[in-house]
Parts: C-alpha cells; sequence; structure tokens
C-alpha cells in the first residue's frame, strides 16, 4: 500500500514536471514577443515583484527585453532538452547551454556595447575542455562495445577469473609438490632403514658363519 502512495506521489510529481516543460516549449514564441509590450521610452523603468528594470544601457526597455528574451528562451529550451534526452551524448549540450547562460549573466551586470556576447567565449573553454573529453570517452566505449564486439568490463571480467585460476592453480601445485616432497622424504627414510637392518643382518649371519666353521 504505501509502495503504491509513493509510486502514485512520483508519477503525479513526473507529470506535472513534464507539463510544465510543454507548456514551456508551446508558449516560447508567445513568451518572445513580450519585449513588444514594453515601453520604448528610453526614460520609462517597469516595476514587477519589487524590483525596478531600466534599460540597463540599451536605447530602450523594449529592446533590452528584446535582447534577453533571445537568450532566455533558447536557454530554458535547452534545459528542458538537457533533462528529457536519452541519448548518450546528452552531456554535449551543457556547452551551448552554459554559453547563453554567460551571455544573460553579461548582459546583466557586465552590459557594455563592445564585450556583449564576446567574453563568454573564453569562460567556456574550461567547461568545454571537460565535457569534450568526457563525451568522447564514452562514445569510444560504446563504439569498442557495439561496432567492434569489444566490452572492456567483459574482458576484465574474464582476467579477473583467469588470474584467480592461475593462482588457484599454482596453489594447487605447491600443495601436491609439498605432499610429494614428504611422500618422498617418507619412502627415502623407509628404504635407508630397510637397507640398513638387512646390511646388519648380513653381517651377523656371515660372523655366525665364521663362528661356526672355527669351531668345526
Amino acid at each position: 500500500m504505501a509502495t503504491d502512495l509513493q509510486n502514485s506521489k512520483k508519477t503525479r510529481h513526473r507529470f506535472f514536471i513534464e507539463s510544465l516543460g510543454l507548456i514551456l516549449i508551446v508558449l516560447s514564441p508567445f513568451i518572445f514577443k513580450l519585449h513588444e509590450y514594453l515601453p520604448k521610452n528610453p526614460e520609462e523603468t517597469i516595476s514587477f515583484l519589487g524590483m525596478t528594470f531600466d534599460r540597463n544601457g540599451f536605447a530602450d526597455l523594449s529592446t533590452y527585453a528584446w535582447f534577453l528574451l533571445n537568450k532566455i528562451i533558447p536557454l530554458y529550451l535547452l534545459i528542458i532538452w538537457f533533462f528529457t534526452c536519452k541519448h548518450w551524448w546528452y552531456h554535449i549540450i551543457l556547452i551551448p547551454l552554459c554559453m547563453y547562460a554567460f551571455q544573460i549573466f553579461e548582459v546583466i551586470f557586465y552590459w557594455d556595447e563592445q564585450l556583449v556576447d564576446t567574453e563568454n567565449v573564453m569562460w567556456l573553454l574550461p567547461i568545454c575542455m571537460v565535457i569534450i573529453p568526457f563525451v568522447y570517452f564514452v562514445r569510444v566505449k560504446l563504439y569498442d562495445k557495439y561496432v567492434h564486439g569489444i566490452d572492456l568490463e567483459a574482458m576484465d571480467l574474464e582476467l579477473k577469473l583467469y588470474k584467480e585460476k592461475e593462482k588457484h592453480k599454482h596453489s594447487s601445485s605447491d600443495n601436491t609438490f609439498v605432499e610429494g616432497s614428504q611422500e618422498a622424504d617418507i619412502d627415502l627414510s623407509e628404504k635407508v632403514s630397510n637397507k640398513t637392518l638387512s646390511k646388519l643382518f648380513n653381517q651377523f649371519q656371515t660372523s655366525l658363519k665364521n663362528l661356526f666353521n672355527f669351531m668345526l
């Protein structure tokens, strides 16, 4: 009962998230058109949720909103794509996603008509240096497995089993060698003892014969 309730909550939560993403995708053209309803007077500002927005160095507030919406809409579309993509290469989506995020950050906090959409390229280099080799490694691993039939995990497992088998074999050989050496030592001791007793008996028999002949 508890498991069914938990699964039901997860299903409702997933349905809500997917519905929200779907609505944002459908509304993206209409959201972009919002800039047309903003003031075109350079001196005008608007207040929203207790915050005041001005033109931030652009010609007017409408132009500023147009520029931002050109970044914000692709950004949230890429975020939706990243979290819903089931392909092995989905991590590469982080590169354009971060590009738009840096561009928005640059426009809002460091606006300068000489620097817009330029400096953020250098900010992407560390991200590219991490993501691109990672995606390439995943690609090579999958290509080797499904195209060349090379499964590195299976090879590692086989190598591990082979090493354990060889180790067990050497251990058994060492035990057999030790047991064989012990048996050889026992046989040798028995042979030496038998030879010594036989030699002593022959010497005693010879001594008796000599004594008997001397008495005759």
